[in-house]
């Protein structure tokens, strides 16, 4: 078995080398915004679609597009706006007067990445139409089931639920994000570092550096990556905890409504060993499964009204439940 692990890791570390490559092309553009970037990276590897959340003008878009053009593959921007359609999204049947029959015309979700930009602006039913191509990869027009391109990612953007002309999101959607990542402002000296670089004469652009070839090679890499069962049960009770909080003798009592789902489980596991990957390890640690465990619960945690009345935050309930189960 060490023999396999040391294998792993030789395999990781020389396909890192992609994501490193990808990463540096990005920051070309993006100052700072390390938490950001990672996250960004392990969800192109896991395979896991992101919400990214923040005030405006925190470079959610820009981080989005600029690794979508670094990565030589299919790129679709929609606005979300309050009259968007759900055949906006999907697509739909064109009539042809000459031929007398109904043709598909494929909507932008056709695309390698998706960028759902400021997604909490439509309404439930087009952010339904998601729902479908985010987990099976496939889209439906009228009769007929479309597979989408492989890698196919949805990066969707949101500002605060709590500004003006929003709506809340799904819980179904919600849960089909693997991450949800929270995004606050720069220091001050990034800051500076934004404003020499964006005022500058010509403003940096990324340019592609990785085929999509190379982002599967990686993920097959990341897959290997060894996964003790020790590690396993950890995740499984992490999960677990939130659902039966009293058997971990966690003291969010009335403050939760309901727990993770099992999605939230695979969702942990993959992550986590997208984050191992990112460190050049061919195995999964239980740092690992901390350093990414807020972002995979975050948002799959539904809060009861005590809880909100006690200004009580999704982050400070997973903190508890960490601190509850015992790390092996």
């Amino acid at each position: 078995m060490q023999h396999d692990v040391q294998a792993v890791q030789e395999w990781v570390q020389r396909e890192s080398a992609v994501v490193e490559s990808l990463l540096g092309e990005v920051r070309k553009v993006i100052v700072g915004q390390k938490y950001l970037l990672e996250r960004m990276a392990i969800g192109l590897l896991a395979d896991g679609h992101l919400l990214l959340e923040g005030v405006p003008g925190l470079a959610k878009t820009l981080a989005v597009q600029t690794m979508s053009t670094a990565v030589r593959g299919a790129f679709q921007r929609i606005q979300f706006t309050p009259d968007l359609l759900p055949a906006d999204l999907t697509g739909t049947l064109i009539y042809n007067q000459k031929d007398g029959n109904f043709h598909p015309r494929k909507g932008p979700l056709f695309a390698n990445f998706v960028l759902a930009d400021e997604i909490n602006r439509a309404p439930a039913k087009v952010q339904s139409a998601l729902l479908e191509s985010m987990q099976e990869r496939q889209v439906t027009i009228g009769d007929t089931t479309y597979e989408l391109p492989h890698p196919f990612l949805v990066l969707a953007t949101q500002n605060p639920i709590e500004q003006e002309g929003t709506y809340p999101l799904p819980e179904a959607q919600v849960d089909r994000f693997m991450l949800k990542l929270k995004l606050d402002y720069p220091s001050p000296e990034e800051e500076r570092q934004i404003l020499d670089r964006m005022s500058a004469a010509k403003t940096p652009e990324a340019t592609p550096v990785v085929e999509l070839a190379q982002i599967s090679s990686a993920r097959e890499a990341m897959q290997a990556i060894y996964l003790d069962d020790r590690i396993k049960d950890y995740a499984v009770r992490l999960v677990h905890a939130t659902r039966e909080p009293r058997e971990y003798k966690l003291d969010v009592e009335g403050l939760l409504q309901y727990g993770a789902s099992p999605r939230a489980t695979l969702c942990l596991v993959a992550a986590s060993k997208g984050h191992a990957f990112l460190k050049g390890r061919g195995f999964v640690t239980p740092e690992d499964i901390k350093a990414i465990g807020a972002d995979v619960l975050r948002h799959r945690l539904i809060l009861s009204f005590e809880a909100e009345a006690e200004s009580v935050t999704p982050e400070q309930i997973v903190q508890r439940v960490f601190d509850a189960v015992e790390v092996p």
